[in-house]
């Protein structure tokens, strides 16, 4: 006979999930970039795809490090390798919608950075979008790791934001 103080839990012993991202307000983002939808960017269900949310990631990043001086796309003798990417989805986003990109460094390591994009709809106070992706920069020929070169590093620090 089985007494109840002695009968087996069914209490879950599994851990608890991660708590899911929550959208982030303007102000965690130093520096943006608008972004215009195109056409071709809406899916069969009405708005943006998936995919072309890490082209964004790419363009506000990229276009930033250009203007900035510190990105020579077609000569430049450093670049940066993607190794990294993620997103989280909390609005959709559709053509035709402005879109402006907040960027921030959320770590600068000697020959990496990790950046983190925040997506919004043109006016909006949250995130429709964030994610990250992690550039390990590599000499162009070789493709190994390089320090990240002083006058790259000097713009990304003006984009690392407080923890």
């Amino acid at each position: 006979m089985t007494s109840a103080a002695s009968t087996p839990s069914t209490a879950s012993t599994t851990p608890s999930a991660p708590a899911r991202p929550a959208p982030q307000p303007r102000r965690a983002y130093p520096v943006f970039r608008p972004i215009t939808t195109r056409w071709a960017d809406n899916d069969v269900y009405g708005h943006v795809n998936n995919v072309v949310y890490y082209s964004w990631f790419d363009t506000a990043v990229n276009a930033h490090l250009i203007d900035q001086g510190v990105l020579d796309i077609h000569a430049g003798g450093t670049i940066g390798l993607v190794i990294e990417t993620q997103c989280n989805y909390f609005a959709p986003l559709a053509f035709p919608q402005t879109v402006e990109a907040g960027i921030r460094v959320a770590k600068l390591g000697g020959s990496s950075v990790r950046y983190e994009v925040g997506l919004f709809a043109q006016g909006e106070p949250l995130t429709a979008a964030a994610g990250h992706f992690i550039h390990v920069y590599v000499d162009r020929e070789t493709r190994r790791p390089v320090p990240v070169p002083e006058a790259l590093r000097t713009v990304l620090q003006a984009l690392v934001m407080p923890v």
